[in-house]
């Protein structure tokens, strides 16, 4: 009996936390897995809640000249020839009112916010964290964070933790705005309906692809949506618990190259 064909035709790979490892970097082993699965017939798709100019360098880096998924579903970006294909912004009046009742509930909040574009900046002002090595402009009056275009504002609480915080916002603000919690401190306002399912929906369609022949990997709450869509989702064994409980199956972390794993196995059954 000849062997099955590579089950899927697409694979979508969150970044961090899931294709990256720790230190930012793609495994040999990794790179590998999805070369293979690509020349089995299947496209590589990334899906980020990274904006471009977050995203940018690491797809340079990885030689990725195709679609990508940007800024929580909110940018199609294409890779290779460095354009936004789509974009969506959030607006910033509805923002503003959902960034006021938010902080009637919980107090004061550290505040950054990413702008629309290739090139957008993201700014941020007094009390906020940036992730290390991530560019980001200071900037000690946020009034200037609405003068342009957004795509998202990401916000951060000094006494409460992202989860609580994602739990008090939604109660508050739901019926206006999105809000997702993408990793450790990352607690985002995006446009009401965006999501990386929506994101990836427009790149499939684009590549010819279908739900029902998708696998995607992620590890934090703000992949759910891309589980709910793709055929089959994979949480990482480091992935937050409430994608764990959604996920079709776990394999190993980011660091112990969980995606390869797994197309590994698909792979050696094809």
């Amino acid at each position: 009996m000849s062997p099955a064909p590579f089950p899927y035709k697409l694979v979508a790979t969150d970044l961090d936390g899931t294709l990256l490892r720790d230190d930012d970097t793609v495994s040999e082993r990794t790179r590998e897995a999805l070369a293979a699965a690509t020349a089995a017939g299947a496209a590589h798709i990334v899906v980020t809640g990274r904006a471009v100019p977050w995203t940018r360098h690491v797809l340079d880096d990885l030689g990725y000249k195709g679609i990508a998924v940007c800024g929580q579903g909110a940018q199609v970006y294409d890779a290779g020839a460095h354009r936004l294909l789509t974009s969506v912004t959030l607006d910033r009046q509805l923002a503003g009112l959902a960034l006021s009742k938010i902080e009637a509930e919980v107090g004061p909040l550290a505040l950054a916010a990413s702008r629309d574009g290739v090139d957008g900046e993201v700014l941020f002002g007094p009390g906020y964290q940036v992730q290390e090595g991530l560019p980001a402009q200071y900037l000690e009056d946020t009034a200037a964070v609405w003068t342009a275009p957004l795509n998202k504002l990401y916000i951060q609480h000094p006494g409460m933790g992202e989860d609580a915080l994602v739990k008090v916002a939604r109660a508050t603000v739901g019926n206006l705005v999105d809000i997702v919690m993408a990793g450790p401190g990352i607690v985002e306002i995006l446009p009401l309906g965006l999501s990386k399912a929506t994101g990836l929906s427009l790149a499939a369609r684009r590549l010819g692809v279908k739900a029902a022949e998708t696998i995607a990997f992620g590890d934090m709450p703000n992949d759910i949506p891309m589980f709910g869509w793709a055929a089959h989702g994979v949480a990482m064994a480091n992935a937050h618990a409430e994608l764990k409980a959604v996920a079709d199956e776990v394999t190993t972390s980011n660091q112990e190259d969980g995606i390869a794993v797994v197309l590994e196995r698909l792979l050696g059954a094809a």
